[in-house]
């Protein structure tokens, strides 16, 4: 009689990984949880605690499986505050009517029409691609665009770039930069990310939340979901390799030699890196090219700021252009800010490769420069973290901090799937299907689950 495997190995314990962990270990699964750094977490420990999340209901329905409690979640709004050089503001929220109004003062009737028309337009990809997609175990390029349902209601100009669909509803370069964050936010170019990511706008539209205590708290209560139920998550656990037996995954070796035998291992770290694992795990899991890294600064600063705050540069396509086509630190980068207490974070893309450090000393001081220009004194805490330490965290990466990059269409066809070509060994994190971010992950890591559970060995 068939039968689901019964012990599983979890090598990384970032989001996606502990969301299978808590699932699984609910059901039943003997569940062994690798990590090879100190803390659990993953990527979302470098991921400011004033950030939020989207998709309530993902998290949810999984602390709701897992029989635990979901850490308490506060509504976000405003969801973020635009700001120029020459101080032109624009405030958006999570209600379509109130975002048309302000654009509509912003940018005058025009505008606030085409809003409502990319607002309409968002959520009807949305409301496509949810299910078939997103909620779904990755199915191939030719599947979904063979679906009538999917095909004929998304049309042609899903194939094109966001940039480009952004274009007949802002022809406003302003309001283009500021909806072409929906790219930026996951590490790719709009120029080259595909039109669908302008579901984000609906996704967000939905609501924003903060997690009490941020995300290492709703970390901590995945890890602590899993352990109820009998998982055992072992820190400082370095996996050197996946070992295969008869075609299929059996278990891991551990770097200073320790062999760990399962039924099934699920993949966590950075599909990227899946080459750090032998030849059968790379030969399983595709690899894309690589997403944007970051630099990010901690700085103390009483502040006035929102949550959330852009600083955008006067023009985007050439921050763009530098980042993908040159493989450089923008001159005039956008700079992402997430304000905690009396504590800024501050974000900008950066290329997946070592940046030099004076080019990373001038971005600090532009940074400094905007704060300043609104009022805001601002002390560095600490060094900033690079492109490099990201590589040095996660090694595989290049220091990306979103996986493959999503450009063209066909992109996000590219990201593994839950079950890899190799029988056993599954994969999930914000680098597998359905993408990055730390909804994306988490969904990934209960579609992850479900495979495990329908697999038979």
């Amino acid at each position: 009689m068939s039968r689901a495997p019964q012990r599983l190995c979890v090598i990384g314990a970032g989001m996606g990984g502990l969301a299978a962990a808590a699932l699984l270990a609910a059901q039943g699964l003997e569940v062994l949880v690798l990590e090879r750094g100190a803390m659990i977490g993953g990527k979302a420990r470098f991921v400011p605690q004033a950030q939020g999340v989207t998709m309530r209901d993902v998290f949810a329905q999984l602390f709701d499986a897992a029989r635990a409690t979901l850490p308490a979640l506060t509504h976000a709004d405003p969801q973020g505050r635009h700001i120029w050089p020459d101080g032109g503001t624009l405030e958006l929220h999570a209600d379509a009517a109130r975002n048309a109004d302000a654009i509509g003062d912003f940018a005058g009737a025009a505008a606030a029409r085409g809003y409502r028309a990319y607002a309409a337009q968002a959520r009807h990809v949305f409301e496509v691609l949810a299910q078939p997609f997103i909620f779904a175990q990755r199915p191939s390029a030719m599947a979904l665009m063979a679906n009538p349902a999917v095909s004929l209601r998304l049309g042609r100009a899903a194939l094109g770039t966001l940039w480009d669909g952004l274009a007949p509803h802002f022809p406003q370069p302003r309001l283009r930069q500021v909806f072409a964050r929906a790219a930026a936010q996951i590490g790719c170019s709009p120029m080259l990310a595909p039109a669908t990511l302008m579901m984000v706008h609906h996704i967000e539209g939905q609501g924003v939340w903060r997690v009490q205590g941020g995300f290492m708290a709703l970390a901590e209560a995945l890890a602590a979901a899993a352990r109820a139920h009998g998982a055992v998550i072992r820190c400082g656990a370095d996996v050197a390799r996946i070992t295969v037996q008869g075609g299929r995954a059996r278990g891991v070796v551990l770097r200073d030699g320790e062999t760990l035998s399962a039924d099934a291992v699920l993949l966590n770290a950075d599909a990227m890196g899946a080459s750090l694992f032998g030849p059968e795990a790379a030969r399983a899991v595709p690899r894309g090219a690589p997403s944007f890294s970051a630099i990010t600064w901690r700085l103390r600063a009483p502040s006035a700021l929102p949550a959330q705050t852009a600083l955008l540069p006067e023009e985007a396509t050439a921050e763009f252009t530098e980042l993908h086509y040159r493989g450089r630190l923008p001159a005039a980068p956008s700079i992402q800010i997430a304000r905690q207490d009396d504590t800024l974070h501050a974000m900008v893309n950066a290329p997946a490769r070592a940046v030099p450090a004076d080019a990373v000393a001038a971005c600090g001081r532009q940074l400094q420069a905007r704060l300043a220009a609104l009022g805001v004194a601002a002390e560095a805490d600490g060094a900033p973290t690079t492109p490099e330490d990201f590589a040095a965290a996660f090694p595989g990466t290049q220091g990306a901090l979103y996986g493959a990059a999503l450009h063209g269409w066909q992109s996000a066809f590219n990201r593994p799937p839950a079950r890899s070509a190799l029988p056993g060994l599954f994969v999930c994190g914000g680098g597998a299907h359905p993408g990055a971010g730390i909804a994306m992950a988490v969904q990934s890591g209960r579609l992850a689950a479900h495979a495990i559970l329908e697999d038979r060995s």
